[in-house]
């Protein structure tokens, strides 16, 4: 596998934000999920939950409510703004005004040709949704309390509102009210106490299901407003409701970090529906730790997410395949993209937050030792820099020169250049304040290996290229796509003799451009999963591509084909035990002491690919190196293949290699940021 002097870097306090929203487009396949600091991230269940977009949020502006009309992704915050996100350039479309104080829910009708908002102020709000906007029609009639939550009725003629204490059905062609249903406090609650309806679910068969905060799943007749069934279900809140397609089940996530299902189901037995149907309690699962806040139901699984800020996806065992991808139980929890960028000639890493970056400068160890050994640290990390954002936009994307001499970072409306200075260990900081016009903003920031030059992802997947010099920065050129794509770059690589630039967008497009004749130089054949990491080999020039599907490619820039190796892989296949992996690969480095050794990491593993080695075969086992180390030398090259696996660092953020050849790899335990979290609602005791 090759040995290393590892820098095992625990200080980056990266805290994901709590989940506050979620909606699933059935059409696309698309999960939007919206978290407390406004950042809006798009999964892609059909490639292997890829998080393939991420929009970053505004300070004070906590999305509320999400959903999707068509193609088209709107949300509400307590501020009392609707907004429309461009999903091409990833940030606002635009914002419109509620007219009703704070939003406290979104929904749009069946026929998606309004929407629904509910607002501080008592009122219910139509919209009507045009082709570039979203205009104000008319109010529903005034309640005197806030309106907590809405939901349609499929045929798009009644609403159902959740409020203080009852719920309002009103008419929508009329706008007034045909049925008020109050909600009960429960068993041995005080008369002071309100309860808030949370969550109301509206059936095509006028059944209407809503969640309170006095922990009651109620099922009401829309038609007469009448109780039919109180389920009790957690002593807590019931947050949000979701509902099956097929509307034959309906799932409900709790304060406690439950979610119960509830099936539609006959009391005869082998029947699947009839009059003697009702809605049965049926399963719980617990998967999360605090609050689930907001919940989606697939057509074969449960997702859910809440405070403790972890994406799950829990499989109905009836509907998914058995012993595939699709049966597993997968939780995410941090992003699918590089939050650390490395500057290996220098030994600094920049950490990067919403609001702040830091920069860091590695440590030092005294002597050498062998395997598994914790050298003496002859100097401590030290943190060198924080440079907080301007203005109220949250922090996209950053970069720091190889050399260590240059940052850079992006907000949806600006990009920021800073020169840093080391003057006898003081770090001087000036800003680059003349940039060229045409850098706006950028999706992407990465410099060249000699940190002559910044590279910008723009729109339309072209990118700026800026040199830099002492003290100023000029722009060079801008290189565009022949194929027309609009999507933007969510990856670029450069390579180190400055010879090649690669990029990447989520239509799975890889351009590669010639640095030295400034235009495109070739297109990777397409492959139908999308890129999540990719790197230039420093020796051949072999561009090696890790795609959401844990497929591996390597391509010869220089051939324009596929290399040897790569359709040696592609005929024999990938370990099944790879393929199982349930995060993405999210960087891809080489050792410069073996050019046939390529390294890639997920969020659990390190692996080394020795390309000299046989692959593996699906007999052989992907044994984790300490596993392989207790065995004997002879059974040891038993096992030997190219895939060495290293499971020793858990939850990595980055896995890089430095110019001395030392490996920096960037761990965020999970305890540590359940530590962080506030305390949940209901504790596991022992026994009990």
């Amino acid at each position: 596998m090759g040995e290393f002097n590892v820098h095992r870097v625990r200080f980056f306090e990266y805290m994901p934000s709590a989940i506050r929203a979620m909606a699933f487009n059935a059409h696309s396949q698309r999960l939007a999920l919206a978290r407390a600091d406004g950042s809006v991230e798009i999964f892609n269940f059909v490639d292997s939950y890829f998080q393939e977009k991420v929009l970053p949020g505004r300070e004070g502006k906590s999305v509320e409510a999400l959903c999707w009309v068509g193609a088209r992704l709107f949300s509400a915050c307590l501020s009392g703004e609707i907004t429309e996100y461009d999903l091409v350039n990833l940030k606002p479309q635009y914002t419109v005004d509620g007219y009703g104080g704070p939003i406290w829910a979104l929904t749009p009708n069946p026929q998606e040709t309004h929407l629904a908002v509910g607002c501080e102020d008592g009122t219910v709000k139509l919209f009507e949704i045009k082709e570039e906007s979203v205009q104000f029609e008319r109010n529903l009639d005034r309640q005197k309390g806030r309106i907590l939550s809405l939901c349609w009725h499929p045929s798009g003629t009644l609403i159902a509102a959740g409020m203080m204490d009852m719920i309002r059905i009103f008419n929508v062609k009329s706008g007034n009210g045909t049925h008020r249903l109050l909600v009960e406090r429960g068993a041995g609650a005080p008369k002071s106490r309100e309860v808030v309806v949370w969550s109301v679910v509206f059936l095509s068969d006028h059944t209407l299901v809503s969640g309170d905060s006095a922990g009651k799943v109620q099922v009401w007749d829309g038609r007469t407003g009448t109780l039919v069934r109180t389920h009790l279900v957690t002593k807590w809140d019931v947050m949000a409701l979701a509902v099956s397609q097929d509307e034959s089940s309906l799932i409900a996530g709790t304060s406690e970090g439950t979610v119960v299902q509830f099936q539609f189901l006959s009391a005869v037995m082998g029947r699947s529906h009839g009059d003697d149907s009702e809605w049965v309690r049926t399963r719980t699962f617990k998967n999360h730790t605090h609050d689930v806040r907001a919940l989606a139901h697939t057509a074969i699984a449960v997702v859910s997410g809440g405070m403790d800020t972890q994406l799950v996806v829990r499989p109905l065992l009836e509907k998914a395949e058995k012993n595939t991808q699709e049966s597993a139980l997968r939780k995410i929890v941090f992003p699918h993209r590089s939050l650390v960028s490395c500057g290996k000639k220098a030994g600094v890493l920049l950490l990067q937050f919403p609001g702040h970056l830091e920069l860091w400068r590695l440590g030092e160890s005294q002597g050498n030792g062998k395997h598994g050994d914790r050298l003496l640290v002859k100097r401590k990390p030290e943190k060198l820099l924080q440079l907080k954002r301007k203005g109220e936009d949250n922090i996209f994307c950053s970069a720091v020169s190889p050399c260590g001499g240059w940052i850079a970072y992006s907000t949806v409306s600006a990009v920021r250049l800073y020169r840093l200075q080391d003057q006898n260990n003081n770090i001087t900081v000036t800003r680059i304040l003349k940039l060229p016009k045409v850098l706006s903003s950028a999706n992407q920031l990465c410099f060249s290996a000699d940190s002559s030059k910044l590279f910008a992802a723009s729109s339309q997947s072209s990118v700026i290229v800026l040199g830099l010099s002492q003290s100023e920065c000029k722009y060079v050129c801008t290189l565009k796509p022949k194929s027309g794509s609009m999507e933007v770059v969510h990856l670029m690589c450069p390579s180190e003799d400055g010879q090649w630039l690669a990029t990447a967008n989520s239509l799975c497009e890889i351009h590669v451009y010639s640095l030295r004749r400034l235009k495109i130089h070739c297109m990777v054949p397409m492959y139908s999963s999308c890129p999540t990491a990719m790197g230039i080999h420093p020796t051949t020039n072999n561009l090696v591509v890790a795609h959401a599907d844990a497929q591996i490619f390597e391509y010869s820039i220089t051939q324009k084909e596929y290399t040897d190796w790569s359709r040696k892989l592609q005929r024999q296949g990938l370990h099944q035990l790879w393929l199982e992996r349930d995060t993405p690969i999210m960087h891809v480095t080489f050792n410069p002491r073996n050019p046939a050794h390529i390294l890639l990491h997920d969020a659990y593993m390190f692996c080394v690919v020795d390309q000299s080695l046989p692959l593996p075969n699906q007999k052989d086992q992907l044994h984790n190196q300490l596993t392989l180390r207790s065995l004997p030398e002879q059974d040891r090259a038993c096992y030997s293949h190219a895939f060495k696996i290293c499971k020793t660092f858990q939850h990595l953020l980055c896995v890089s290699m430095l110019e001395d050849n030392s490996l920096v790899v960037v761990e965020r335990p999970l305890l540590e940021v359940n530590a962080q979290l506030p305390a949940p609602v209901r504790q596991k005791k022992f026994a009990t």
